[in-house]
């Protein structure tokens, strides 16, 4: 950040008076801006016994799979930015989305929420940000296409889920070693 949004000044990253954090402060005005954690939202969606997937037409992972996520917006709920994001990219609806997962990615300062349910009359076509979208048994997912490790963890939680025949909520973190290798820790 280079200038305040407040008055256009120029801004300083510094530790405001009775915080801990750095943070930019405007040098004229002295808007303090807080920089936070951005909020993916997303969904899984079903259909018979299938989830659908979509192939990335944008960057990053381009033209890699992943469920129908993105940024969650100002002035909507979890739920609705995941179904948002599900007819946006898939142009598929979701019925009785239900909350399966939540993740902490604190090396990239995101945070995962993913919804399930069933697709709307089993109908999906690729938006604007997919090339592709299709069904995929858990058999035929392409897991070494899949464009992130949150995805990847997501899909594994869910298909463990349902071979026990009762799905429920998963909170945890994924944490990135030294190495580039990540390690889940569930709550």
């Amino acid at each position: 950040m280079n200038f305040c949004s407040h008055c256009g000044a120029s801004v300083s990253l510094k530790i405001p008076p009775g915080d801990h954090l750095p943070r930019y402060i405007c040098n004229d005005c002295n808007t303090i801006h807080y920089r936070n954690p951005r909020n993916i939202v997303g969904c899984i969606p079903e259909w018979q016994d299938k989830i659908l997937l979509c192939r990335r037409a944008i960057e990053p992972r381009h033209g890699l799979w992943t469920l129908p996520a993105g940024f969650m917006e100002n002035g909507e709920t979890s739920m609705q930015g995941g179904m948002r994001e599900t007819l946006e990219e898939a142009n598929a609806e979701i019925l009785s989305p239900s909350l399966f997962c939540m993740f902490s990615i604190p090396h990239i300062s995101q945070v995962y929420i993913m919804y399930r349910g069933q697709m709307k009359d089993g109908k999906a076509s690729p938006g604007i940000e997919s090339l592709e979208v299709a069904l995929f048994s858990e058999a035929e997912i392409p897991w070494d296409e899949i464009a992130f490790p949150v995805i990847t963890q997501t899909l594994q939680l869910y298909f463990a889920d349902k071979h026990r025949g009762q799905f429920q909520i998963h909170n945890g973190e994924m944490i990135r070693d030294d190495a580039g290798h990540f390690h889940t820790n569930l709550y």
